[in-house]
């Protein structure tokens, strides 16, 4: 009987959570539309907290990120979404480059340094994360490791090196290449890497980040984020990999920004604009700063970059990253990374 009231007042607790949930909604009577490319779990987190402070309503549609741009630009006029959230800029660049995207709003802009956000002011920058190397200690030595970018074509390395070029974070690393060395430089190197990954070639960063740390390859290239990340979802006692970055300056590190924009096509352009304005709020980026699975608390481990709030989080902080000198304009859309990239046989 005691068990039977507990679930009468379970439900009666939901209803009336609901109740409100829906009586916030109603208020405002505005649902948006978020094209997610970012990692599930952190835009989540940034949702649940807008819902609640704005009654605004938000339906998810969560996919890679290029797999996203590429539905945007074919649906064009007739796209559904209100905002598009990616882990990288080029995505975000394509689109504007389309004349997709509606500028943002002067305030939000404010809220990130300038050469985070979109040249263009067409969309934001909400985090950053940077380019490492993750390694496998019982299978190679940090002083084997090498410290330019440019090495990893090295014979030495052959079977070794772990790759992920279908991932859109290994773009902006050939985009660095390509401005340091040239195009002729950059297609000679990318077929040498893959020659040395032969074997370890897998489909994304998370795949990368496992296989090295199991010790099925020596190492790969990584953002530093999904070293943090496996550490808090398996526990220190099972982490058998370390990280460590290119030397500054290299092409090889860099930093990418992920970002917001509103599209133009959006029938709720105030909402949506007030959803990328709290993206870059104290709040919101108080919840990318803070790892940890609980409420307000994110497992993305990226560095929030605006407001002025930095990473609780126990990495490097982002004011002592010294990474490759590239602006986002010159990241650009990403398409002669995939174009030189497939004419290596990579893709």
């Amino acid at each position: 009987m005691r068990r039977a009231s507990a679930v009468v007042a379970a439900i009666v607790a939901a209803g009336a959570m609901l109740a409100a949930c829906g009586g916030r909604a109603d208020s405002s009577g505005t649902t948006i539309t978020l094209y997610n490319g970012q990692h599930e779990q952190t835009a989540d987190n940034l949702i649940t907290a807008f819902e609640r402070q704005t009654g605004i309503h938000v339906v998810v549609r969560s996919d890679d990120e290029d797999v996203l741009a590429d539905q945007i630009a074919t649906e064009g006029g007739n796209s559904p979404a209100d905002v598009f959230f990616t882990e990288n800029s080029p995505p975000l660049e394509s689109l504007q480059a389309k004349g997709l995207l509606s500028p943002v709003d002067p305030g939000t802009l404010a809220k990130t340094p300038a050469k985070y956000n979109s040249p263009q002011g067409d969309w934001v920058g909400v985090s950053a994360r940077v380019s490492v190397l993750i390694y496998n200690p019982s299978l190679i030595s940090a002083s084997q490791l090498p410290t330019h970018v440019q090495q990893l074509a090295e014979p030495q390395y052959k079977g070794k090196l772990a790759l992920a070029p279908g991932e859109t974070d290994f773009q902006p690393i050939v985009t660095a290449y390509q401005r340091a060395y040239g195009t002729a430089a950059t297609l000679t190197w990318l077929k040498q890497i893959g020659a040395n990954a032969a074997g370890h070639i897998y489909p994304d960063n998370e795949t990368i980040a496992d296989e090295v740390n199991r010790g099925a390859a020596a190492f790969g290239i990584v953002n530093q984020y999904y070293w943090y990340r496996m550490r808090a979802e398996i526990g220190a006692a099972n982490m058998h990999s370390k990280i460590t970055y290119f030397a500054s300056g290299d092409p090889g590190y860099v930093v990418d920004v992920s970002g917001a924009a509103v599209l133009k096509s959006s029938k709720h352009q105030a909402a949506a604009q007030k959803f990328l304005a709290f993206l870059v709020s104290r709040q919101g980026q108080e919840i990318i700063a803070t790892p940890g699975t609980g409420p307000g608390q994110s497992l993305s481990y990226e560095y929030p970059i605006a407001s002025g709030v930095t990473t609780k989080a126990g990495e490097t902080p982002f004011s002592q990253l010294r990474p490759y000198p590239i602006t986002i304009a010159e990241l650009g859309d990403g398409t002669t990374a995939i174009a030189l990239m497939t004419k290596a046989g990579l893709l």
